[in-house]
């Protein structure tokens, strides 16, 4: 099952819900709408930075992240960024698979 990064930031109203019902809460909702497109959550942090939560999980297929992303944004509590992760085998198997290129100038 693909696995993938979720970097999530919060508008002043997610902000406002978190502060409400607090980050035991919102792990358990972002859990239950993963698991509710067939995948699992792995890791889940909350940060100071740039971003204030980074989701680590398997969903099914590009759809299903999609599908994620989606509701995400229309929530208007949050924007994500989805980022694919891939295995060291999978970068293995990307360096041995033959490509045509020619670089930009040659």
């Amino acid at each position: 099952m693909p696995k993938y990064l979720w970097q999530v930031s919060y508008s002043p109203e997610g902000a406002q819900g978190l502060l409400e019902q607090g980050g035991s809460a919102r792990r358990a909702a972002i859990t239950e709408m993963v698991e509710s497109v067939g995948g699992s959550v792995e890791a889940f942090y909350f940060a100071l930075g740039a971003e204030d939560l980074y989701v680590i999980g398997d969903v099914p297929d590009e759809v299903a992240a999609a599908a994620l992303s989606l509701r995400t944004a229309a929530s208007g509590a949050a924007s994500s960024l989805t980022v694919s992760l891939l295995t060291p085998e999978q970068v293995d198997a990307a360096a041995a698979k033959e490509v045509t290129y020619q670089p930009p100038g040659s």
